[in-house]
């Protein structure tokens, strides 16, 4: 990789799937100089790299920012942990690693809402350009590109039996949820490589660090992006303890994420102007819906305390168990250390007024109290199970103009009343599920939120008390082409030459499954995006003929 200087054609700000991806793809062409920026570190703590291990990156500073939201009204004023990736690779270091592209009617809607060229038969390609699957190449799938995906290397008899109570509750079995319709109960599929994580770093930096035309730096803090004339034309930045201003020939693409990069935009003095005002930052452009639309999926954590069955809290809850999962884990990859957070998925409507599935379980062979507490001592499963579709909306906004602190993220959870219906809707879904034949050899007994809780207030009470967030903030950058959208169906930010957003945050509308795969194909279309642009201008036009 080059030297560091000073002047790029492109600036990408954010070293997560997007950035990754993002910087493989311009770099591509030995005439762009590429300059890849990242708050993070490096990815080289190892417990990034085996699949059990995001136990100890999530909540851990030195692969996550540890954020956190405001008290939420509706989850009985809990404030929730907020994990965002902050390292090389992003949230692909410390996620559940699951490979989910969520409906085809989730991009036919974005289209249908005036974002044309986003409709499923647009962004089918652009998954399958950067997949390589393990089953090889068929039309939903792709072999060959850099992100890798696999089957799981274990099962579990109590998730087996599991899929079987979904099928005998009308869920039938599948094997690929990524085919436009997920509907159904199977084992999900996994961006892992011979049972170690693969996170976006490895995909698409490391195989490419030799290229003399992109620089990776990381450890680096933006602070906002420099206008002038109405065109980005550099960011300024903190790195090695001084500031520094890198500058952008062609483009500058902010691609931190639903949380870093509203906050960008906004010290940049683009933002709501009451927000901006009352900061003391002065307004160089207003957008007033930068950081609205904040949607995220809240999982219900339901837990089933078991009889005749072996989970992971009593193989983990001995020195033995513990000894055993890591030999296993040296000799062939294989066993519990292997295993991503969720091994078993389902997707299903809360009722039959749904026209499509609009709830997704990870079933989960262990059961613990809350996140980062250890296993419990008995034997159980957890169904945990989100809505696809909320109808919530929330914000991300910064809380001054310095970068060091903290963003205010206001979600809103259960803030709006089909949330509440169809959270408990989905509890009464799992309790048929688990009451089906296929699971009575187990004899489970519902340990949380607990079996007495009936009515549709105790319901609502239930949810608000066991609600917590499965990691999917998106939407606070929204595409559209309306007043409170922040960039257009080329991902340019409105009002704003030379600027653009390619990450979760430009989601009008959070889809439905994990997010990771489907920010990587936005990426993936933004980079498509700006080498046609660029091939436009620097491609001299035929003089016409004269007769």
């Amino acid at each position: 990789m080059q030297p560091v200087i000073d002047e790029y054609d492109y600036v990408i700000v954010g070293a997560g799937p997007a950035g990754c991806l993002l910087a493989n793809r311009l770099s591509a062409n030995p005439q762009h100089r590429v300059l890849l920026l990242e708050a993070g570190g490096r990815d080289n703590y190892p417990w990034i790299h085996i699949p059990v291990g995001y136990l100890f990156c999530i909540g851990n500073p030195r692969t996550d920012w540890c954020f956190k939201t405001e008290a939420q009204a509706g989850l009985q004023g809990r404030a929730l942990s907020y994990p965002r990736g902050k390292v090389l690779g992003g949230c692909s270091s410390i996620n559940g690693m699951i490979y989910m592209r969520g409906q085809a009617a989730d991009y036919d809607g974005w289209a249908a809402e005036g974002n044309p060229g986003w409709a499923w038969k647009d962004v089918l390609p652009l998954f399958r350009q950067s997949e390589n699957h393990f089953a090889g190449a068929s039309e939903f799938h792709g072999a060959g590109g850099e992100w890798r995906v696999e089957r799981q290397r274990l099962s579990w008899p109590i998730l087996d039996a599991f899929r079987s109570a979904a099928e005998q509750s009308g869920i039938p079995n599948v094997d690929d949820f990524n085919s436009g319709d997920n509907e159904g109960c199977g084992y999900f599929q996994v961006n892992q490589k011979a049972g170690v994580r693969w996170n976006a770093a490895k995909a698409f930096l490391k195989p490419i660090r030799q290229r003399a035309n992109l620089t990776v730096l990381t450890d680096v803090e933006v602070d906002r992006v420099l206008l002038r004339d109405d065109r980005a034309h550099a960011v300024s930045a903190r790195w090695q303890g001084k500031g520094i201003t890198f500058k952008a020939r062609k483009e500058i693409v902010l691609c931190a994420g639903a949380v870093g990069s509203p906050g960008i935009l906004q010290r940049s003095g683009i933002g709501p102007r009451s927000l901006l005002q009352r900061l003391g930052i002065g307004v160089t452009h207003e957008l007033p819906g930068v950081g609205g639309n904040l949607q995220d999926h809240l999982q219900l954590r339901l837990i089933y305390q078991l009889e005749n069955a072996r989970t992971l809290n009593q193989i983990a809850g001995s020195l033995w168990g513990k000894m055993g999962m890591g030999l296993r884990y040296l000799y062939d990859r294989s066993g519990p250390l292997s295993m991503a957070p969720s091994q078993l998925g389902a997707f299903a409507r809360s009722g039959p007024e749904q026209a499509s599935a609009n709830l997704e379980y990870h079933v989960q062979p262990l059961s613990l109290e809350r996140f980062g507490e250890p296993l419990h001592s008995f034997p159980a499963f957890t169904a945990s199970v989100c809505d696809l579709r909320p109808q919530s909306r929330g914000r991300v906004d910064i809380r001054s103009a310095t970068p060091h602190e903290a963003p205010l993220i206001q979600p809103n959870y259960l803030s709006h009343p089909e949330d509440l219906r169809v959270a408990a809707d989905a509890i009464r879904l799992t309790r048929r599920i688990v009451a089906a034949p296929a699971l009575s050899a187990f004899k489970p007994v519902e340990y949380l939120p607990g079996p007495s809780l009936q009515t549709e207030e105790e319901l609502h009470q239930a949810a608000a008390r066991i609600g917590t967030t499965i990691f999917h903030p998106v939407g606070t950058c929204r595409m559209g082409q309306d007043h409170d959208a922040v960039v257009d169906a080329q991902l340019r930010v409105h009002g704003i030459k030379g600027l653009r957003i390619a990450d979760a945050s430009i989601m009008p509308r959070i889809t439905s499954g994990n997010t990771c795969s489907p920010t990587l194909m936005i990426a993936e279309k933004a980079a498509q995006m700006m080498l046609e642009a660029d091939t436009r201008i620097t491609t001299p036009q035929k003089e016409p003929a004269t007769v």
